[in-house]
């Protein structure tokens, strides 16, 4: 098998499986910008990742009640013209800060001036 090839297929199972745990975290990153819908969250995670990321409705919507249920997100209901309520989500104070916690102990490491050297290698 070709060298490229090889590398092209596990860089991509290494990525569906690195993607499945990235789901929450652009949840709460798309939270972080402001309140959201379900779509706004989805477009968000989309563009902010510039693609690499897609969430199905059902993984989002899965993924909201979870944490909804652990109060770490909320929602507000906002009557909209056509259709029924629109559910806002957003962080509670609790999640806002498990998130914050979380990008200062596993993404924030990665401005670490040695790390960033290495992957600049």
């Amino acid at each position: 098998m070709e060298y490229n090839l090889i590398i092209d297929e596990l860089l991509s199972a290494w990525e569906e499986t690195y993607k499945k745990g990235q789901l929450t975290f652009w949840v709460f990153l798309a939270l972080k910008e402001g309140n959201k819908c379900m779509e706004q969250i989805k477009e968000f995670v989309e563009r902010m990742s510039q693609g690499t990321m897609t969430c199905e409705e059902q993984s989002l919507y899965r993924n909201l009640r979870k944490f909804q249920h652990l109060e770490i997100i909320a929602y507000d209901s906002r009557r909209v013209s056509k259709g029924p309520d629109r559910k806002y989500y957003y962080l509670t104070p609790m999640g806002d800060e498990l998130f914050k916690r979380f990008a200062k102990r596993n993404i924030l490491l990665f401005t670490n001036e040695s790390i960033i050297n290495l992957l600049n290698k």
